[in-house]
Parts: structure tokens; C-alpha cells; sequence
């Protein structure tokens, strides 16, 4: 009956979240003051406050994500919960998973913030706006769509960005490249292909330069062996050697981010429940289509903390 923590990635954000954890927890509302001074930004006040715009911006998604889902385990922790204690694996979507090693004690939130300002602003800064673009393929086979992905390339980038399960897959590379792997993904029998409104190619090769950035990033903070180990995004295997966790967080701003097998390796290793925790329900809902013997959770509101308390315990 074990138990693993989820942190969603980018597209989860909205403007609010996080508001009624801080106002009902002082431990929640701590974290948004420091990741606040952590970045010398009031970030606190465009998550809660808005604009919509300003908040999607990768360089203010990715730390506020976070923010929300570090709120919500200090929230648990304030109540007694311990993570070492009751959960088996963390992992995270993306920037989600600094989100769970911060959880897990190998960051600081500080540090977590810095670094996920710095590989969103890297992440945006590695390819010239209008050059690169993601499409979502619905309803194809992976085979089929990295078939597509190799034929559209043709010298250029265009590769499987994310498998989401559920026949969802999305690809990433250079604009050209990726508009006609959509369409010949739909020549080959997708049920849908849309192009994607994204600011950058993210998990493809074009992002080389940002892995390097965040390399760099990466080498120069304080690092501690996670409480419990994390299932990482390019290899959807638990690692705990926190040098081999950063070698995986570097290759994954141009890899593969593996949530599908990531949520078949929980079921194959006796997860039982998964929690999502931060802001939305996106991966639960992920979780149930790729298996539905696999319980969810989400756990972002007080309410949520009150009822994951009584069910962990």
C-alpha cells in the first residue's frame, strides 16, 4: 500500500493558487515569502493577483508552480505529516520534478526558485521566438508518431517531447518540422494533432543551450541525498545518488519527459495512490488513463491537507 507524491508542471498554473493554503497555514505562507526573497521579486502577488499573462511567462510559471506545491507539504508537514515517513517515491512533471526534490529535501526552496527562474529564463532564451514549436498527438501509436517525428525532420529537430499516456504524446522541435510531423501524423490515423501555443520547443534537442546553462546552475548549489528516493522524467526509474539526479535534471531539458512509464513504474512497484500536490489535478487525471488500478489525490486546498492528514495518517 505504498503511497507517492506527484508535483505538476507548466499549464497548471492560475491566478489564486496557493492563496487559501497561506492564509490558512503560516508554514504555507512562508514559503511564498521565500521564494519571494529568493528571486528579489514579489512573485507572491502575480500568482495571487494576477495577470494571467505575467504568471504564464516560463521564468514566473515555473518558481510559482513550485511555490503552490512546497505550500501544500509545509501545509501537511504544520499538521505532522512526514514525508520520509509515509511516502515511498516523489516525481514530478517537468519543472515538477525540482518541485519534488525540493519536497524531498535535496534543494532548499530557495535554491529551487533560483533555479527554476534561471532554466526558465534559459529555456526561453535557447531558440528565437517563432523558430521552434510542440504539437499535441492524440490517439497514435508512439511508433507511429516518432516514424512521423523522423520523416518531418529531415536534417531539423522534431522529437517526442512528452508521453502523457492515454495516447496523448507531444512533439517539439523546429516550427517547420513539427507542423509536418502533425500532419502526417494525421495522415497516419491520429485521432487529433494540435499545434500547441507555447513560447519555445521545450524538451527537444534545441534546448541544448539551456541544459548547459542549467548545468552550470545545478553544480553550484547545496545538495543533500532526498529523504525518499525520485522517479526521474528521463529514465522513469527511482534514483537517490544526488549526483546522478542532476545529470537526469540536465538531460532533461532536451529529453523525454516519461510520465507514462513513470506512472507504470509506481504501479509496478506497489504504489497504490498517487498524490498530486500543487496547484490543479492535471496529473491525476493523466494517472487514471494510463491505469486505472492506481488511486488519486489532489491535494491543494486546507480542505485537501485535512482529509490527505486523515488518510495518511
Amino acid at each position: 500500500m505504498a503511497v507517492a507524491f506527484t508535483f505538476p508542471g507548466q499549464g497548471s498554473q492560475a491566478v489564486g493558487m496557493g492563496k487559501d493554503l497561506a492564509d490558512a497555514f503560516p508554514e504555507a505562507r512562508r514559503v511564498f515569502d521565500e521564494v519571494d526573497d529568493a528571486l528579489g521579486q514579489k512573485l507572491s502577488k502575480i500568482i495571487w493577483e494576477g495577470p494571467e499573462e505575467t504568471l504564464t511567462l516560463t521564468a514566473n510559471a515555473q518558481p510559482a508552480l513550485m511555490a503552490v506545491s512546497l505550500a501544500a507539504v509545509r501545509a501537511l508537514e504544520a499538521r505532522g505529516f512526514s514525508l520520509k515517513d509515509k511516502v515511498s517515491y516523489v516525481a514530478g512533471h517537468s519543472l515538477g520534478e525540482y518541485s519534488a526534490l525540493a519536497a524531498a529535501g535535496m534543494f532548499s526552496i530557495a535554491d529551487t526558485a533560483r533555479l527554476l527562474r534561471i532554466r526558465g529564463n534559459a529555456m526561453q532564451a535557447a531558440v528565437p521566438v517563432g523558430e521552434g514549436a510542440m504539437a499535441a498527438i492524440i490517439g497514435l501509436e508512439q511508433g507511429d508518431v516518432e516514424a512521423a517525428c523522423a520523416e518531418a525532420a529531415k536534417g531539423s529537430v522534431c522529437q517526442v517531447a512528452n508521453d502523457n499516456g492515454g495516447g496523448q504524446l507531444v512533439i517539439s522541435g523546429a516550427k517547420t518540422a513539427v507542423a509536418l510531423a502533425a500532419r502526417l501524423c494525421t495522415e497516419k490515423g491520429a485521432k487529433r494533432a494540435l499545434m500547441l501555443q507555447v513560447s519555445a520547443p521545450f524538451h527537444s534537442a534545441l534546448m541544448a543551450p539551456a541544459a548547459e546553462t542549467m548545468r552550470e546552475a545545478l553544480a553550484g548549489v547545496k545538495k543533500n541525498a532526498p529523504v525518499v528516493p525520485v522517479v526521474a522524467n528521463v529514465t522513469a526509474t527511482s534514483l537517490s545518488d544526488p549526483d546522478e539526479i542532476v545529470a537526469r535534471l540536465v538531460e532533461q531539458v532536451t529529453g523525454r519527459v516519461r510520465w507514462r512509464e513513470t506512472v507504470e513504474w509506481f504501479a509496478a512497484n506497489g504504489v497504490t495512490t498517487l498524490y498530486e500536490v500543487g496547484s490543479g489535478k492535471v496529473l491525476s487525471g493523466l494517472a487514471r488513463r494510463i491505469n486505472k488500478e492506481v488511486a488519486t489525490v489532489a491535494v491543494n486546498t486546507p480542505a485537501d491537507v485535512e482529509a490527505a492528514m486523515a488518510a495518511l495518517g
